[in-house]
């Protein structure tokens, strides 16, 4: 199957999906990766990696619609059959959602519906729960609303700082997203 990793980003989710990608853990060809910000961290990772990196700045065209027509364009071109949404911050909507309804996914780093956005981890540690984690959906119109596809809870050690929690929370991302893409390509979801 092939996919497009989209990250806004550091990129560390698209490093562990390449990774799982060139020890064969995840069968999908990767054709390529799409970002939406030119100074972000994943750009030079995919390059690392030999993958095709294209770079959509939303200031570059005159509508949001516009703008995802043109990398609706490209996805097709490539032929990509999943759009894989890696850390990327941007909500989609319009084009994207039109020619790929129930072939984009998310990783969200909190148990949906709780936390939903931009900072998942960062609102459940000011909230202080005692168990956040994972969640892994389809993307549709809504914020982090879409069907999930699985989660992976974490309990909180309340002594840990913010920083900790997050390194918990990425290291369930980069075991639990390769996992489940590799069961959507088999047909488990």
């Amino acid at each position: 199957m092939k996919i497009a990793l989209f990250a806004s980003g550091n990129g560390t989710n698209v490093e562990s999906i390449i990774r799982s990608v060139e020890t064969g853990q995840l069968t999908a060809e990767i054709s390529g990766i799409y970002c939406d910000v030119a100074t972000a961290k994943v750009i030079e990772r995919g390059k690392k990696h030999g993958y095709p990196v294209y770079v959509f700045l939303p200031s570059d065209y005159q509508s949001r619609r516009a703008f995802e027509e043109a990398i609706v364009d490209q996805l097709q071109q490539d032929q990509v059959e999943l759009v894989v949404l890696a850390g990327y911050m941007r909500i989609i909507r319009y084009a994207l959602l039109d020619h790929y309804t129930n072939k984009i996914v998310n990783i969200h780093p909190a148990l949906l519906p709780q936390f939903p956005g931009k900072q998942g981890i960062k609102d459940a540690y000011v909230a202080g729960v005692t168990e956040t984690g994972v969640t892994v959906h389809w993307v549709d119109h809504g914020v982090d609303t879409g069907p999930i596809i699985a989660q992976e809870p974490l309990k909180v050690d309340p002594n840990w700082e913010l920083a900790e929690l997050e390194a918990e929370i990425h290291a369930i991302e980069h075991r639990l997203y390769p996992a489940v893409l590799q069961s959507i390509i088999e047909g488990s979801h």
